[in-house]
């Protein structure tokens, strides 16, 4: 079949685009030029590219229909999209004219796009990765709809006070969002509580809450925009706006309480459910956004089909993580209680269209709900997780392969996410290589027994247009000129650097983009954290959500050696460097928040210490989001991708890092391995405990205490922060860091550190080769293209969702 192009955005004159920024700068925004403040140009700027993708997507859409093309539906709690005008903006081919038609208008285009403030609708890797498919998805032409919560306040905006963090409500939505659709057509009640009859001998949930989901679309245009698909978000509504009978009796609250609660839902990415209210919420929160997208795939389903049985073959539902695991339960319910299917055939149709992407190997890290919450929030629910359990124990034991203990959705009092996920697809991928195969062998080790072609390996990758061709445009015009055109689209195409490696021009045009890089991001440190950064020194990056397992604390511990070897020998060889974190740590999650303040602790230590001034800096601005990562990231030197081996899915970051052309310090965890492989050993820091030696050692009998009293350096670390050397002589302050260190240590900080100081040692011998360390830069370039997303969505579409790419 043929794609009808003539719906394609056309190439648009700078004055053409002027005319239409003007235009709905007066009509859409209602300002006059000489009244316009910077956010108004951008809102109509914005507008008027907008209106360049509404054609293609109508064109997108009705070819969709006309040749009954199978649809992904990728249901997601986060979609970490960033600035879209960016997006627009490239994937259009329209920053010249852009570019062009607000200097003619009096307006700075790098202001304009910096002026958007990032959708608050993720948190890290997860959300970033269901961007870069939706980006993905459109370039290669797949037929795709995401779906996920539209949060007023998101996560959180972090800030920090005194060198601890502090949450404050991310206000994203304080001005219009152009790009999204409001679909008031598009409404769905979805109920929690109550009970469950029967009635004409079938089953009904009665809810004893309900409130209304409404649509909000947002155009995702692929490469060209040839193709452009849609995200759909989701926004709590009351069913009763207002009751007027409590206002107008003085209970002012109560009239509001039907919009307070249903708004609720809404409101925040991952509430905190340390408590019981926040589990509840957060419940309420997965099954409202997976009931609502459910109800709506439907519905687009059988407005051209009769038979629920052609449901596999017509659509494909990926969930992203357990956070959507609600979905097989809510399907097979209505597919019973609303279709009126017997149960086999129902569980059936939605094993044969649920597909689950696994993003953890912690058991603690899939989710659990109490039973009795499951019950009384969901009770319909309840049942038909208790039936299909019971259908799975019976069908494997027909097959003579009787069910073991460890598995099954309903053990020890609680719901496993984890179990029903996978009892509930028809594939079940990993992330990466390591983390597939240690899928089978440890987590869903049973499950894999039991089912031993259901899981498959899906390595992530993230888009080139974001993360190499947007945020990096000094890099890319370098590989412009040596791989030709359109390397955006077909990533493989960076090979051809390869080879030049060993070109000195071409190396030093690839650190010329990289030393500009820098010098962009010294300022903008100077400007919003005060320090003076010197852009010649060894920028050493790590941006990640604060975990333990990530172990930005034995990142800060060999900072804090490194301040101690450096004052004992000031005329040690060390090269400059400037340390930086990004990276927030869940409300919720005391030791990450108190490795925040310590990372800070020692910064502020290392930094109001003159001899390091020029040789050592300690940088953590506030807030990590896609905007800050875009501003790093080009400017990285190092790549820090530490996390205890067999911890860490996969990774983007570390992709994205090397893609920019930094070096990767790391364990042999996750995507680490395959880029290993990729780069070659020569080209990499590897270092630490693989996850053999890390499964090994805890069986022994791992003793944090005795691996810290070996090493002198970290001994000293250690001491010095008891004694409150970082703390302005309050040795109380981090204690809980220095007792898990030495006493628990989990995650094998102590097991790892020397050979990690080791690792960082190599690295200041290869930066002190301008030459070679050039050459390793350009030697992580060129093999990237096999972590671009275009070949992970290839592979999903091959391998998991049977669906064939329209380009």
């Amino acid at each position: 079949m043929t794609f009808d192009h003539s719906r394609m955005p056309r190439e648009l004159a700078p004055a053409e685009l002027a005319e239409a920024t003007r235009h709905h700068l007066v009509y859409s925004i209602g300002k006059t030029p000489d009244a316009a403040k910077l956010s108004d140009w951008r809102l109509a700027l914005s507008r008027a590219i907008r209106d360049r993708i509404v054609d293609p997507w109508v064109a997108t859409t009705r070819h969709v229909y006309a040749h009954d093309l199978k649809r992904v539906y990728y249901l997601s709690m986060e979609f970490l999209i960033g600035r879209l005008i960016e997006d627009a903006v490239n994937n259009l081919g329209l920053e010249p004219a852009a570019r062009e038609a607000l200097a003619s208008l009096g307006v700075d285009f790098d202001a304009a796009m910096l002026d958007e403030p990032d959708a608050a609708l993720g948190n890290g890797g997860l959300g970033r990765l269901a961007a870069c498919f939706l980006d993905s998805m459109s370039t290669l032409g797949i037929a795709a709809h995401g779906y996920g919560i539209r949060y007023d306040h998101g996560l959180f905006r972090q800030s920090f006070r005194d060198g601890w963090q502090i949450e404050d409500a991310e206000d994203w939505l304080a001005q219009s969002h152009p790009w999204e659709f409001e679909r008031t057509e598009a409404v769905w009640p979805i109920g929690f509580g109550g009970e469950v009859t029967t009635r004409d001998g079938r089953p009904r949930w009665e809810p004893a809450e309900t409130v209304l989901a409404a649509a909000y679309d947002t155009p995702i245009p692929g490469w060209q925009g040839r193709w452009v698909n849609t995200l759909r978000l989701w926004s709590a509504k009351p069913t009763k706006i207002f009751d007027l009978e409590p206002f107008n009796r003085g209970d002012y609250m109560a009239a509001a309480a039907p919009a307070v609660l249903a708004q609720t839902i809404s409101r925040v990415l991952y509430p905190d459910d340390t408590t019981p209210q926040g589990k509840e919420l957060r419940l309420k929160q997965e099954y409202f956004f997976t009931a609502a997208s459910l109800r709506d795939l439907m519905r687009r389903f059988f407005s051209d089909h009769d038979d629920a049985g052609l449901l596999p073959s017509r659509v494909a539902i990926q969930l992203n993580d357990t956070h959507p695991a609600i979905a097989g339960p809510e399907l097979v319910r209505i597919l019973m209680d609303e279709r009126g299917l017997g149960f086999d055939e129902a569980f059936a149709i939605a094993r044969g269209t649920l597909h689950y992407t696994n993003h953890t190997l912690m058991p603690e890290a899939l989710e659990k709900w109490p039973a009795e919450l499951m019950a009384r929030v969901l009770p319909r629910h309840m049942q038909i997780i208790e039936r299909m359990d019971a259908a799975h124990a019976a069908e494997m034991r027909a097959a003579g392969r009787p069910r073991p203990d460890s598995v099954g959705c309903i053990r020890d009092g609680e719901v496993r996410m984890g179990d029903l996920s996978f009892i509930a697809a028809r594939r079940v991928n990993g992330v990466s290589a390591l983390h597939t195969d240690l899928m089978r062998r440890t987590v869903f080790r049973d499950l894999h027994a039991l089912h031993p072609d259901r899981i498959v390996n899906q390595t992530n990758g993230v888009t080139p247009r974001r993360w190499l061709r947007s945020c990096n445009p000094k890099l890319s015009a370098v590989i412009t000129e040596a791989a030709g055109e359109g390397w955006e689209a077909d990533l493989d195409r960076l090979a051809a650097l390869g080879p030049l490696a060993g070109d000195a021009a071409f190396r030093e045009r690839v650190m010329a983009a990289k030393q500009a890089n820098k010098r962009h991001l010294a300022d903008w440190i100077g400007a919003t954290c005060g320090l003076t950064v010197d852009p010649g020194a060894m920028f050493d990056v790590q941006i990640k959500r604060i975990h333990e397992y990530k172990r930005q604390l034995m990142n800060v511990l060999e900072l804090a050696a490194l301040w101690n070897e450096m004052r004992r020998d000031p005329g040690a060889p060390v090269p400059p460097r400037v340390r930086i974190f990004g990276g927030k740590a869940a409300p919720g999650y005391a030791m990450a928040k108190a490795i925040i303040k310590l990372i800070n602790d020692i910064g502020r230590t290392i930094n109001a210490d003159p001899a390091m001034k020029g040789r050592l800096a300690v940088v953590y601005p506030p807030n990590y989001n896609v905007t800050m990562a875009e501003r790093l990231i080009p400017a990285a030197d190092l790549s820090e991708q530490i996390s205890t081996a067999g911890m860490e899915a996969s990774g983007t970051g570390n992709m994205k890092l090397a893609m920019n052309g930094a070096l990767t310090i790391g364990t042999m965890d996750g995507a680490n391995v395959e880029i290993h492989e990729a780069v070659g050993a020569d080209n990499i820091f590897i270092f630490g405990l693989d996850a053999e030696d890390v499964s090994r050692l805890r069986a022994e009998g791992y003793d944090p205490g005795a691996h810290v009293a070996r090493s002198g350096r970290l001994s000293e670390v250690v001491a010095q922060i008891r004694a409150g050397v970082f703390s302005d002589g309050d040795g109380e302050r981090h204690r809980a860091v220095a007792d898990n260190l030495t006493g628990h240590d989990w995650f094998m900080v102590a097991a790892d550190f020397d050979t990690y100081w080791d690792a960082q040692r190599r690295v200041d011998a290869a930066w002190a080769d301008p030459n070679g360390w050039a050459r390793k830069a350009v030697l992580n370039i060129a093999p990237m293209g096999r972590f671009s997303s275009d070949r992970t969505i290839r592979g999903y579409a091959r391998d998991v969702w049977q669906v064939t790419p329209q380009f």
